[in-house]
């Protein structure tokens, strides 16, 4: 291949791997000011739910944590604690991330895409997911998740140096199963189903990688 053909390649190559990092920002958004340094590792897809740990010598003052209105008083000091490993922890930013997140597991699992799956939670619950997926022996999803009508922060604790936030999606559910065929076995295309579904997250505070994992799931199991 010709030099000019290699600068060529390279210049695609060059806008492609920007147009992915956009879609990546357009999902979880982004704080303005926090630009990457060349050579970091690159980020994961649940990556945007906090920005990285403040820099070396940078403080948050005591009190000063913003806290969603429906925030548990007894989870304070848990969240405090978040934010004193990682300062530049936000409760509120972190739940609209927790959000999209959510929304996006969810359309990937019904759709069976394992690989989509397997940089957003640990292994363990990516087994159980690809387990469910592969016991529908041939049937599919047709789910679409209408809307979240309420998703909170209901446990959060420091285990070491890991963080571990627990939220609780309230939402309306489209539930529709066909064969392969597609003809309806199961569901209805009108009707959305209320379902509450309990999430944990996790992250290594003070870690260069701001990636966190789904590291378990549930049925609502608070108040």
């Amino acid at each position: 291949m010709s030099d000019g053909g290699s600068w060529i390649e390279i210049i695609l190559l060059a806008m492609l791997a920007g147009f992915i990092g956009l879609r990546l920002v357009s999902v979880l958004g982004r704080r303005t000011g926090n630009e990457r340094p060349v050579g970091e590792r690159p980020r994961g897809p649940l990556a945007e739910l906090v920005p990285p740990a403040a820099r070396s010598g940078e403080t948050r003052a005591r009190g000063a944590l913003e806290l969603p209105a429906d925030t548990d008083a007894k989870l304070v000091p848990a969240l405090e604690a978040i934010a004193d490993a990682d300062p530049g922890f936000d409760p509120s930013r972190f739940v609209g991330g927790a959000k999209a997140a959510y929304g996006m597991i969810l359309e990937n699992f019904w759709q069976g895409d394992m690989a989509a799956l397997s940089g957003l939670m640990s292994d363990e619950v990516h087994a159980q997911f690809a387990g469910a997926v592969t016991a529908r022996d041939g049937q599919r999803l047709d789910n679409k998740l209408v809307r979240i009508n309420r998703a909170r922060i209901v446990n959060a604790q420091m285990i070491g140096q890991m963080a571990e936030i627990t939220v609780q999606f309230d939402a309306d559910i489209v539930a529709v199963t066909r064969d392969a065929d597609g003809a309806l076995l199961s569901g209805s295309e009108s009707d959305a189903v209320p379902t509450s579904d309990v999430w944990t997250f996790s992250h290594l505070a003070g870690s260069t990688d701001p990636n966190w994992l789904l590291i378990a799931t549930d049925d609502a199991a608070f108040p």
